[in-house]
C-alpha cells in the first residue's frame, strides 16, 4: 500500500525582478518544507524565480543569465525533498515559461508551458515560445506518479488528458492568475470538470501579492480525483499550505490549510485593493501615503484603504477647502480622521485660486465662467498635494473611481494627480457598496453622512454630479455593458436604456481615452480594467 504523499504549497509573493532575493527565499523555503513540514515535494508558483509578469525584462540577456544562474543555485539546495520551481528558461534565441523539477541537487525535469495566454492582461506570446517538441512531464515521488502543467494549460482539456494518459495520478499546477470579480467560482468549476474527466487529483497553487495594476489573490485549492473541490485557502495572504494525497483513493487531506472566512464580493474586493495598495507602496519604497480628503465618498474610501494597507499612523489626509466647499464637507473629513487616528493637514486654496484668476483676468476678459475655472481649483489642489509628497516623502494616492475615469469626470493634472489609484477599477455604485461593507467590519470609520449625501465635486455653487452625468445606477449599468462586457450601442439600447443617454455616455467614454492613457495605475478587480487590460487607441474613427 502506497503511503500518502505530503505536499507543501508555497502561497507567497515573489517580487518581479528580484531574482537574487527570490532565489535565496526559495532555497530557504525548500529547506523549511523538508525540515519543518516533512514534505515529500514542495510546489512554488508560476515564474516564482523571476516574479510574474517580468514583461520586457525578458528581453535583457543579463536578466535571463541571472535567472539561469539562480536556478542552478536553487537546484543545488533541493536535497532530501523534491521541489517544483517556475522560471523563465532561455534556450538559444527563445525563452520558455518553464517549471523545473529539482531533486538531488540538480534539475531532473523541465516542463515548458504549452498554452500561452495572449488576452486581457496577458502578453505571453510576446515573450515566450511553445516548444514544438514538447513532452508531457510525469515523474515519481515516494511511489506516486505526478504530472506537471502550468496555469493556462489547465483551461484546455488536452494537456491534462495527455499527462494523465502517461500515468499521472496527481497533477501539480503552479499559477500566476490575477484576481477579478467572480473568478473563484469559474476556477472551481474548471477544477471539478478536469478532475472528473481524468480521475486525477489536482493541486492548484496560485501566486499572491500586488504587482503594479495586478493583484494575485492566492486562494489556492485542491481537487480530489472524483471532482470534489476542497475549500480555497484564504485569499490575499501569504501562507504555507500542507496537504497529504492518497494516491489509491485520489483524495486530499489538509494538514495545514486556512480556509477563507468571507468570500463575499465586497470582502474579496476590499482585500484586493488593500493588498494592491500595500504592495505597490512597499515594492516602490514608500512607507507613507498622502491624499486629499474632501468629505466625499471616494476620498473617504481611499483613506480607509490606505489606513488598512499602511497603518493610520503612516497616512496623512489633506483638506483643501475652497469658496465652494460646504462646512459639512470639512466636518466630515475631520470626523473620519478622528475616528481612524489619521493626521490631517488643512490648506485652503482661496489665495492661490484668486491669484490664478487675477493672473488670467486680462486674457479671460469678456469670457464666461465655465469648466476652466473649476479645473483650476482641482489643479491647485493637485499641485499642493504633490508639493507635500515631494517635501516630506510618501506616495500621493489619487481618488478617482472607474465611473469618473470612464466618462472623463476627472481633471487631468488635477484630481488625477498621484502615483497610485486604489479605486480606479471600482464603479461609483461599487464604491458606495464597499464603504457600507467596510463599516460592518470593526469600527464604523466612514461617517454615515458621507455615504448618504449626494456626490458633488464642489467646484461651483450648489454643484451635484448628476448635473453633468446620468444617475450613477444608470451610468454604471451602461458602462458595465459597454466597458466590461464590450456590448455595442445597439445591444445596450435593446436592453432598455434610453438611446440619447447611451449615445451621450459612449461619446464621453470615447473622448476621454486620452486622459486614461495618462492615469496612475490602480488594482484590477473587474473583468476589463482600464490600463493594461483595456487598451484602446486615443485617435480612432470607430463609433459604436
Amino acid at each position: 500500500m502506497t503511503q500518502p504523499l505530503r505536499i507543501a504549497m508555497a502561497q507567497f509573493d515573489f517580487p518581479v525582478g528580484d531574482v537574487a532575493g527570490n532565489a535565496a527565499r526559495i532555497a530557504e523555503m525548500i529547506a523549511q518544507a523538508r525540515d519543518e513540514y516533512a514534505a515529500d515535494i514542495v510546489l512554488f508558483p508560476e515564474l516564482a524565480l523571476s516574479g510574474y509578469p517580468p514583461e520586457d525584462l525578458l528581453y535583457r540577456p543579463a536578466f535571463l543569465r541571472a535567472c539561469e544562474e539562480a536556478m542552478a543555485q536553487v537546484a543545488a539546495a533541493a536535497r532530501g525533498i523534491v521541489a517544483v520551481v517556475g522560471w523563465p528558461q532561455p534556450a538559444g534565441s527563445v525563452v520558455y515559461n518553464a517549471a523545473s523539477v529539482l531533486r538531488d541537487g540538480g534539475i531532473a525535469h523541465t516542463y515548458r508551458k504549452r498554452e500561452l495566454p495572449n488576452y486581457a492582461v496577458f502578453d505571453e506570446r510576446r515573450y515566450f515560445d511553445v516548444d514544438p517538441d514538447r513532452e508531457d512531464c510525469v515523474f515519481e515521488v515516494a511511489g506516486v506518479q505526478l504530472g506537471l502543467l502550468v496555469c493556462e494549460d489547465l483551461w484546455f482539456p488536452e494537456p491534462i488528458a495527455s499527462t494523465v494518459g502517461k500515468g499521472a495520478q496527481l497533477v501539480l499546477v503552479p499559477n500566476a492568475s490575477p484576481f477579478e470579480h467572480d473568478k473563484h467560482a469559474e476556477r472551481d468549476a474548471l477544477l471539478m470538470q478536469r478532475a472528473r474527466e481524468t480521475g486525477a487529483g489536482i493541486a492548484y497553487l496560485n501566486l499572491v501579492g500586488g504587482q503594479d495594476a495586478l493583484v494575485f489573490d492566492g486562494a489556492s485549492v485542491v481537487a480530489d480525483g472524483d471532482g470534489h473541490v476542497h475549500p480555497a485557502a484564504v485569499a490575499f495572504e501569504e501562507q504555507w499550505l500542507v496537504v497529504e494525497f492518497d494516491p489509491e483513493r485520489r483524495r486530499f487531506a489538509p494538514l495545514q490549510w486556512t480556509v477563507d472566512g468571507d468570500e463575499s464580493r465586497e470582502a474579496l474586493a476590499w482585500r484586493a485593493v488593500v493588498r494592491g495598495t500595500r504592495d505597490y507602496c512597499r515594492k516602490n519604497g514608500f512607507g507613507k501615503a498622502w491624499l486629499g480628503l474632501s468629505g466625499g465618498i471616494d476620498s473617504s474610501l481611499v483613506l480607509a484603504i490606505a489606513a488598512d494597507a499602511l497603518g493610520p499612523e503612516n497616512v496623512t489626509a489633506v483638506r483643501l477647502p475652497s469658496r465652494y466647499t460646504a462646512g459639512l464637507s470639512n466636518d466630515l473629513a475631520q470626523e473620519q480622521c478622528d475616528a481612524m487616528g489619521v493626521a490631517m493637514v488643512t490648506l485652503p486654496i482661496e489665495k492661490p485660486f484668486q491669484g490664478y484668476l487675477d493672473a488670467l483676468a486680462q486674457v479671460f476678459a469678456g469670457q464666461p465662467v465655465d469648466v476652466t475655472e473649476e479645473n483650476l481649483q482641482s489643479r491647485i489642489r493637485g499641485a499642493l498635494l504633490m508639493a507635500l509628497a515631494n517635501k516630506f516623502g510618501g506616495l500621493l494616492l489619487t481618488t478617482g473611481n472607474k465611473s469618473e475615469y470612464a466618462v472623463g469626470y476627472a481633471t487631468i493634472y488635477g484630481d488625477m494627480c498621484g502615483g497610485y489609484a486604489p479605486i480606479k477599477d471600482l464603479y461609483k455604485t461599487e464604491v458606495f457598496a464597499l464603504a457600507r461593507w467596510r463599516n460592518t467590519v470593526g469600527d464604523r470609520i466612514i461617517p454615515q453622512a458621507v455615504i448618504d449625501r449626494p456626490p458633488t465635486a464642489e467646484l461651483r455653487e450648489n454643484q451635484r454630479d448628476q448635473d453633468s452625468l446620468p444617475p450613477y445606477d444608470v451610468l454604471d449599468a451602461i458602462l458595465l455593458r459597454h466597458v466590461d462586457q464590450e456590448q455595442s450601442r445597439a445591444e445596450i439600447v435593446a436592453a432598455g436604456f434610453d438611446a440619447a443617454t447611451v449615445d451621450r455616455v459612449l461619446r464621453l467614454v470615447r473622448i476621454s481615452e486620452w486622459k486614461r492613457h495618462q492615469a496612475a495605475p490602480g488594482p484590477k478587480v473587474s473583468r476589463r480594467a482600464f490600463g493594461r487590460e483595456r487598451r484602446y487607441p486615443v485617435s480612432s474613427g470607430w463609433r459604436d
